[in-house]
């Protein structure tokens, strides 16, 4: 049984804007693939086990902070580990996570 998510809007992150301007490289999810959304603010890669009409199906891989990159047992009530349903108009590029203060800087 999976977990019902309410996924963020991936607003200009979109992938599937993404692809509509270059569909090049593009494919339908597969098992194994690992995608990524957002949800209440929090990046979630999943792994995808089953691909049907629009929608990844799999476990929850990874929960990530996007303010600082810390990875997440749980967020809301989502945790690791959790099936969920990612349907293809939620699905997002990942964002550069953490501070920029934070990441190295050349110079």
């Amino acid at each position: 049984m999976h977990k019902h998510v309410e996924w963020d809007d991936p607003g200009a992150d979109s992938v599937m804007r993404h692809f509509q301007q270059d569909n090049s490289g593009h494919s339908e999810p597969g098992p194994g693939d690992i995608l990524s959304a957002r949800h209440e603010g929090a990046v979630v890669r999943v792994k995808v086990e089953a691909y049907v009409d629009g929608t990844s199906i799999g476990d929850v891989a990874a929960i990530i902070a996007v303010d600082n990159g810390r990875r997440l047992k749980s967020h809301g009530k989502l945790a690791l580990g959790d099936t969920v349903r990612l349907p293809d108009a939620c699905r997002a590029l990942e964002p550069t996570l953490g501070d920029p203060d934070d990441r190295d800087q050349d110079g």
